[in-house]
């Protein structure tokens, strides 16, 4: 197959070629990014793509189904079975299509929805104006203390305001515990339908290190490819009273045929993520960002909330003690060039635009499934923090121990 794709598109075999050596000698701390198993990549690159499947197993507009309508039934099974979910689809492209999806369920256009500030560690989908969530519905947002916390007193207070439809929690961008029982009294308190969006934390859920939303959400979202470590994709759990309506909303409602060859990468992913291994392996991400995290701070750099819960942080440049008058953008673009890639995140109160911003958002979920330790990461921090500290001068230094790290831990 390899050596097919050189001979009908050198082009693009050769930049595939180079993207594979990048991100071999490469650090990846992009909270979002992840490595699939060569199991995911076989699922997802086998001859199911050939495979069209409008509807759901038993229920398909074409012919031909027999086989994939009981991969997709894997799937779906696996899943609920991961998050005790009752019910599960399976077809969603990604994460946004799974919320659009789901507010399509819910939700007519003009009514009423809270979810998180994008600038505060929300996400696109959760109401932001330049996002069909926040065009087609009436969006309403909550966001952090001075601390960078969420104060559910005052999410409280907002929704009794705004008296939404829809409340929807979770984040893209948010280091601490999300108390998805105390979502589910302020929806309840409101009459509230409550989405939980665990795109980043997934991973983390089915290894009992968060607080698992099913048992508390109407409906749970998510991507795939994150803490999950499986193709990119999107997913949705619901009650068994919405079962009917998320299925019509993902089927004909946003989308038209499933990506067979990508539920197929999911149900090998969510098999792997069923075993043990997967567990001790969602331990040390957690652990690594602590790690991390301790170790940024102890070199002057101020996180926002002080830490982290999860799988991420946010380094806030304005507040630290090095490198406050460097954006965020500045110090992705330093960082690439020593081949660590972080990208450049909005803080609570950011005065800067989305496309240059006061702060960088750093992960562990991938380098940890390359291998890293909690000492490498002590190194990573220090490498982090000297290019914030000495800019340029500190590249070429930060570049060759960065390369050293990669042939210790290849991919």
């Amino acid at each position: 197959m390899k050596n097919n794709l050189q001979h009908i598109d050198s082009e693009i075999f050769d930049i595939i070629e180079l993207e594979k050596q990048r991100q071999q000698d490469y650090i990846t701390l992009i909270a979002s990014e992840n490595y699939t198993s060569s199991a995911v990549l076989a699922a997802q690159s086998s001859c199911l793509t050939n495979k069209y499947a409008e509807g759901y197993p038993d229920r398909r507009y074409y012919g031909g189904c027999v086989e994939v309508d009981k991969i997709e039934k894997l799937s779906q099974e696996r899943l609920k079975k991961l998050f005790g979910s009752d019910h599960a689809n399976v077809q969603p492209h990604s994460g946004t299509n799974a919320n659009i999806a789901a507010y399509f369920a819910l939700c007519n256009s003009g009514d009423t929805i809270l979810g998180m500030n994008l600038n505060e560690g929300g996400h696109l989908t959760h109401g932001s104006k330049v996002n069909i969530s926040g065009k087609w519905l009436n969006s309403h947002t909550y966001g952090v203390d001075s601390n960078g916390l969420i104060n559910y007193d005052r999410v409280q207070e907002i929704a009794k305001e705004a008296k939404p439809k829809v409340i929807v929690c979770g984040a893209s961008a948010y280091p601490r515990q999300i108390d998805f029982s105390r979502f589910r009294q302020i929806a309840d308190s409101v009459g509230a339908y409550l989405i939980a969006d665990i795109a980043h934390i997934a991973g983390l859920i089915v290894a009992n290190l968060h607080q698992n939303p099913v048992q508390y959400a109407h409906i749970v979202t998510s991507t795939t490819h994150k803490t999950l470590r499986g193709p990119r994709g999107g997913i949705i759990m619901c009650v068994k009273d919405l079962a009917k309506q998320i299925d019509g909303a993902v089927f004909p409602g946003t989308q038209g045929g499933p990506l067979m060859h990508i539920i197929a990468a999911k149900a090998v992913a969510f098999k792997e993520a069923l075993q043990q291994d997967f567990v001790r392996y969602q331990t040390d991400v957690k652990n690594n960002a602590q790690t991390l995290a301790n170790a940024l701070k102890s070199r002057g750099l101020k996180l926002v909330s002080d830490g982290t819960d999860n799988h991420l942080m946010l380094i806030d440049l304005t507040q630290s003690k090095i490198g406050n008058n460097l954006t965020g953008k500045e110090v992705e673009d330093l960082l690439f060039k020593a081949n660590i890639v972080v990208n450049k995140n909005t803080v609570p109160n950011e005065r800067r635009s989305p496309f240059i911003t006061s702060g960088l958002r750093v992960g562990t979920p991938a380098a940890t499934t390359r291998g890293l330790q909690k000492n490498d990461f002590i190194t990573i921090a220090d490498m982090i923090a000297d290019i914030i500290e000495y800019g340029q001068s500190s590249v070429q230094k930060v570049h060759a121990k960065v390369l050293d790290l990669c042939k210790k831990y290849p991919l």
